[in-house]
């Protein structure tokens, strides 16, 4: 088979050989470990829905575990299970998978792959061809290396978007018209429903070319990461120390598994993630505020609301090309001077409202990005201020599903 040189390409993806069975792989996908964070009780119907049957549970851990009596006792199983990791013992195809997620918001689609890490960075301004939208946490690396470079194999949650000028998902589409699914599955505990295809050979070369096109017509910047970009940081960081130490410039360490989206498809959400500050004097935060700026109602306006008092304003001086950038550095600034008060980031405007009644807090609501201005802020300004967007509610993330051996 003719190989095309891309940035983002088809992978040796596993799966199980069970994929056709969709009770079992119900019990096989789990969500990122990164979703109900602060409740543990999910990942506990999780365990339970699973039970003794192959799950991905069992080589992840929830951050919801974390510090817990639960990470001790999970830990001896994921450490078994990449020990006995065998890749033989899975249904093995180089290729890509073309899914669809549907989703109450309508259908997702999107393609599996591995990115190339040489075109990938999370430093500041470094113009490569696949960058983060939001900062990354140094400080969140090194452990997720460690974790990394023991792997026997990886599971993504990572989602990158794409600004598919070229008609990449409705050539996929038409390839897999005439194919039965390699899997076709309820998602567990609201998830949705998920179906993917398989594509090798000359579909594949087809779809390579397709993808190989828009990247040329997006040249500068032809992906950017919407989930997952430490997961993504911790696989770059461990393929710059392999290099270092073995002295190579290929293998597996320096590809990762991830799923590409169109960014401006319709099942794709960009809601804003609001501020509540907490623990705070709300009389001192609202004197700052107004000291910092002018009343003012318009469609960029920001709104504070703290128990029954509500006002809008906008700052005289924008420190950030967005508004919310200017936001978030104000808050900076006025915690960075203060013992006690402390910025949540909020999802759902219902909800920071109401958190806004408790005494001792206030909400900050602005609109973060459109997502039909993304790639173009991204490769003009960089990364945008954290948490400036979610992407749909959290049981629309990805779930863990095909694997990829990287040792």
């Amino acid at each position: 088979m003719r190989k095309i040189r891309t940035v983002f390409s088809s992978a040796g993806i596993l799966v199980p050989e069970f994929h056709s069975d969709s009770a079992k792989m119900a019990r096989w996908a789990t969500i990122a470990v990164d979703q109900f964070t602060s409740q543990p009780e999910y990942w506990e119907k999780c365990r339970e829905i699973a039970g003794d049957a192959p799950s991905t549970l069992g080589f992840v851990m929830p951050e919801a575990y974390l510090g817990t009596k639960l990470e001790t006792e999970h830990k001896p199983e994921i450490l078994m299970n990449m020990e006995r990791f065998d890749p033989s013992g899975y249904h093995a195809f180089d290729g890509l998978v073309y899914l669809r997620r549907y989703l109450p918001d309508g259908i997702r689609c999107g393609i599996v792959g591995k990115i190339d890490l040489e075109e990938y960075s999370y430093v500041p301004g470094e113009r490569c061809r696949v960058r983060p939208t939001e900062k990354t946490v140094v400080e969140r690396i090194p452990p997720r290396v460690e974790i990394r470079k023991e792997a026997s194999c990886e599971l993504p949650h990572i989602l990158v978007l794409c600004d598919d000028k070229a008609g990449i998902f409705s050539l996929a589409e038409e390839l897999v018209s005439d194919e039965g699914p390699l899997y076709d599955f309820d998602l567990m505990l609201g998830g949705g429903h998920i179906t993917g295809y398989e594509i090798t050979g000359e579909k594949l070369f087809r779809l390579m070319a397709k993808i190989a096109g828009n990247e040329k017509m997006n040249r500068e910047l032809p992906y950017a990461v919407g989930d997952g970009n430490h997961s993504l940081a911790a696989a770059k960081a461990h393929w710059e120390n392999v290099k270092k130490e073995q002295g190579v410039t290929d293998g597996p360490a320096r590809y990762v598994l991830c799923e590409i989206t169109p960014v401006m498809s319709d099942a794709i959400e960009f809601e804003p993630i609001y501020r509540l500050i907490k623990n705070c004097d709300t009389g001192d935060l609202k004197e700052r505020i107004l000291e910092a700026s002018e009343l003012y109602d318009g469609p960029d306006a920001v709104r504070f609301i703290s128990g029954n008092e509500e006002f809008s304003f906008r700052f005289r001086k924008q420190t950030h090309a967005l508004v919310l950038g200017t936001l978030q550095n104000f808050i900076d600034s006025y915690l960075g001077g203060r013992e006690g008060p402390v910025c949540d980031y909020i999802h759902g405007l219902d909800t920071v409202k109401k958190l806004a009644q408790v005494p001792g807090s206030a909400a900050l609501i602005c609109g973060g990005i459109e997502k039909k201005d993304l790639f173009s802020y991204v490769e003009k300004n960089g990364v945008l201020p954290r948490k400036t967007f979610s992407m749909g509610h959290a049981e629309s993330k990805r779930y863990y599903l095909e694997m990829r051996a990287i040792r």
